[in-house]
């Protein structure tokens, strides 16, 4: 449990005492709600919350550490090792990148409507490995990589890939986005489902997970294999795709318009409203945002049969189904601003390596550090920042906001913007002052004799802007989605990045075939040191102060989910314990 969480459980305006004394008369220390079926005892799960993560953590730690490693170094690899052109080796990375981050859409929708998370992850798990084995011997075997040749000499004389290299490569990349797809929208919320959502403790572990897990993917310190931790698992069944019941909820709506919608609080008998499946752990009420969907759950005559199920799925839809839907569209203005926000993010695996390879890369007299592995500064201040911010500063802020984690999950997103225009400016600042150098003072191959530590200040606040928008997001998406939906949020957030992969490219080739005149080249031309890359990073810095606007436009009107939690306390004595997430 965070520190945080400790300090702010009362302050915060959750339940008073006699209120859980009300709810927990047998004193077991846990809040209930009814549930309609009391017939049948409820399948006993003991949930082991922080004693199943070691494994899952440790899997999802090999899986960010088998592509985040790859990235930092792969466009170096591919220009140096397969003598690609720096164009062709972007484009390699970007396509791969976006394909990486659209294929968890595809592993949520597998997870959900027919494997179950476990067999997912079990399997994108294996197909991981089978990846870095073959990108392993893609630099380890020659007869898979074209002959060695001095780029830097001779660039033009240089062998690049035959077919069967080039096919061995991609290979490696598609199974690589196979695992990527398949562990990273399932991952974190088969973590989720180990805790006991039900009891207050429980929901507070949950917030602590989604911070430990972004600081263990940044530190690389775990490295076990998931399934050794099968006894100790939670196993939720796939219940069918969340994408059909998204398009029978707006169908039934459609085919509903006509009718007329009771008055506020004059909802008795009138929605359909089963009861809740025992896999889920709370149920959205109804809501009047959105209001026209609510008829997808009206009740006309006929149309559901004695045991209580619909007649036709297509022409009504539950009170759940319905607040899912809008769970979905009051998210949608909160993605968009998470695609615009992450390009200033991107900017870390691309243009900064571009710089290092200009800059002076000695450290003492023996050692130069490698371009891509100058990335690590930002990966290395989220490692110090969140035991920082969760230990010292939640207690802090909890004692003077009362509340809960001491700032909104969406307070903590827009600082995370905030740091990630100042990243912007400071990355121009810093090319600018490489660049001048390197003209003023040439060095062999046209470094700069600049220090690459240089480099050091935008990525230190790359790293902040991740500790607080990322976390933010990945708490933010976890907590506003409905419990049948949480693999699909975890996939939405990787959709964004592929968005943002295939955007930056998009105004990277605007921009380089805008900005350059007959007597100048453009801001992004190959010769680093003739371009302006400094405008480009300032750009970015001028969309990422009309984002935060938009930013705050969005968060001011967001309504936060309201939800009512459920755990059957015994099977014939059982109360209503409602709570806002």
């Amino acid at each position: 449990m965070a520190a945080g969480d400790k300090i702010c459980s009362e302050e915060a305006g959750g339940p008073s005492t006699a209120e859980r004394e009300e709810r927990n008369p047998a004193g077991t220390g846990k809040e209930v709600v009814s549930s309609s079926d009391s017939s049948k005892p409820p399948p006993k799960k003991k949930h082991r919350g922080w004693g199943a993560m070691p494994f899952i953590l440790g899997n999802e730690t090999f899986e960010r550490l088998a592509t985040l490693g790859l990235a930092a170094n792969f466009m170096v690899y591919l220009m140096r090792e397969f003598h690609m052109t720096q164009v062709t080796a972007a484009n390699v990375i970007n396509i791969w990148g976006g394909v990486s981050n659209f294929a968890p859409l595809f592993g949520a929708f597998i997870s959900d409507t027919y494997a179950g998370r476990y067999k997912t992850i079990a399997f994108a798990s294996f197909a991981d490995l089978l990846g870095m084995l073959a990108m392993t011997l893609t630099a380890w075997l020659p007869q898979l990589s074209p002959p060695k040749c001095d780029i830097a000499t001779q660039f033009s004389k240089c062998k690049g890939p035959n077919k069967l290299q080039l096919g061995v490569l991609l290979t490696a990349l598609g199974l690589l986005a196979v695992g990527t797809g398949g562990v990273r929208p399932c991952s974190i919320p088969f973590g989720i489902d180990q805790f006991d959502q039900t009891t207050e403790k429980g929901v507070k572990q949950v917030r602590s997970f989604h911070q430990f897990v972004l600081l263990l993917i940044h530190s690389g310190a775990i490295d076990h294999s998931n399934h050794i931790g099968t006894k100790v698992y939670i196993l939720i069944e796939p219940e069918g795709s969340i994408f059909l019941g998204i398009a029978r909820v707006c169908v039934a709506a459609f085919k509903k318009r006509r009718l007329k919608l009771p008055a506020e609080g004059d909802n008795n008998g009138v929605f359909y409203d089963p009861p809740l499946k025992e896999t889920l752990s709370s149920k959205q009420p109804l809501t009047n945002q959105f209001r026209f969907l609510n008829k997808a759950a009206m009740i006309v005559d006929n149309e559901i049969k004695p045991d209580g199920t619909p007649v036709n799925a297509w022409r009504i839809g539950s009170i759940q189904q319905v607040e899912e839907v809008k769970c979905l569209i009051r998210i949608i203005p909160i993605f968009v601003n998470l695609i615009i926000t992450a390009i200033a993010m991107l900017q870390q695996s691309t243009f900064t390596v571009s710089q290092a390879m200009k800059m002076d890369r000695n450290l003492g007299p023996n050692f130069k550090i490698p371009p891509g592995s100058i990335v690590a500064i930002s990966y290395l201040t989220v490692v110090i920042w969140l035991p920082i911010y969760d230990r010292i500063l939640v207690p802090a802020l909890c004692k003077v906001t009362k509340r809960e984690g001491g700032i909104t999950v969406l307070q903590r997103c827009g600082i995370g913007i905030v740091f990630t225009i100042l990243a912007m400016v400071a990355a121009g600042l810093v090319e600018r002052k490489r660049r001048d150098l390197a003209n003023l003072h040439p060095q062999p191959l046209g470094n700069s004799p600049l220090s690459i530590m240089w480099l050091s200040p935008p990525l230190i606040l790359l790293g902040f802007a991740e500790a607080f928008y990322q976390v933010g997001m990945l708490e933010f998406f976890n907590m506003q989605f409905p419990d049948s939906m949480k693999s699909i949020a975890n996939a939405l957030l990787y959709c964004s990045f592929a968005i943002t992969s295939y955007l930056c490219s998009l105004m990277i080739t605007i921009i380089h075939g805008t900005t350059g005149k007959q007597d100048r080249p453009d801001w992004l031309t190959n010769d680093i040191n003739a371009g302006k890359l400094d405008y480009f990073y300032f750009l970015l810095a001028g969309i990422g102060v009309v984002n935060f606007f938009y930013f705050l436009y969005c968060a001011s009107s967001y309504r936060y989910k309201s939800s009512i939690r459920v755990e059957t306390k015994s099977y014939n004595d059982v109360e209503l314990a409602k709570s806002v997430v």
